[in-house]
Order: C-alpha cells, then structure tokens, then sequence
C-alpha cells in the first residue's frame, strides 16, 4: 500500500458547494430532517449493497464503511475486490488519502458525496424544457 503522506487542502468549486446545499435540502425535505454525515455514509452504502432493510448497529457501521471505500474509490485509494455470499461489498485499500485534519476530510467526503450522487443521476428530476418549434 503507497503512503501518501502529503497534506492537501480541499477547495470545494461553486457547483460542488451548490449541488452539496441542494443534495442536503431534498433529503431534508424527503426525510423531514437534514442528513449529517453519517446518514449520507448510511445511504450511500445501503445502495451499494442493494438492499433496505432494518440494520444492526454493527451493519450500519459496515455500510458506511462501504459507503467510504467506494467513495475514496474515485481518487483510487480504494478499489472494488468481491461481493461475499451474502451480497456484501468489498474493497482493497491502494494508498492513504492524504487529507489529515478533519476539515479535509470533511471537504473531501462532500466533494465525493456530490459526485456519487450526480452520477446516480439524482440531481437529474428537473424536467427538461419542452420543446416548441414544431
């Protein structure tokens, strides 16, 4: 496993912070309260083992387990090794991301949430303009 030892600071763009205040605001008007970051990492890892159901405490922290390998996966730090016999998800760890403080971290997992989110295509339900020209 590569040891990156760098510290990077996170800058989220203006889309990225944009789509994070609109991801937070359509799961706190579907759920009736705003997600904090565990809830994200929950819901992200529940869709990527494909199943909802009631979890145990220890469930609920290997999905958003889950949920943080496959999002470090987008920078390569993770990659996907099998699903087990029961449909659980499973990764190899590549390197160490190099985001130390929480504040990074913090920035980082947004910046990955919105693009897990908006290659699901979740930012996607405003209906597109009809068109007029026939």
């Amino acid at each position: 496993m590569q040891d990156t030892t760098t510290q990077l600071e996170i800058q989220l763009t203006d889309r990225e912070k944009s789509l994070w205040y609109r991801l937070q605001f359509d799961l706190k008007k579907q759920y009736g309260k705003k997600p904090d970051m565990n809830a994200l990492l929950f819901l992200v890892g529940m869709n990527e083992l494909g199943i909802v159901r009631e979890f145990s405490k220890q469930e609920k922290m290997d999905l958003m387990h889950i949920a943080t390998c496959k999002l470090l996966s987008y920078e390569g730090h993770f990659v996907f090794s099998y699903k087990d016999e029961d449909g659980w998800p499973h990764y190899e760890q590549k390197s160490r991301p190099p985001y130390g403080d929480l504040l990074n971290q913090e920035l980082l997992l947004r910046r990955l949430l919105v693009r897990y989110f908006d290659e699901s295509g979740f930012f996607e339900t405003e209906a597109a303009p009809a068109d007029n020209t026939h």
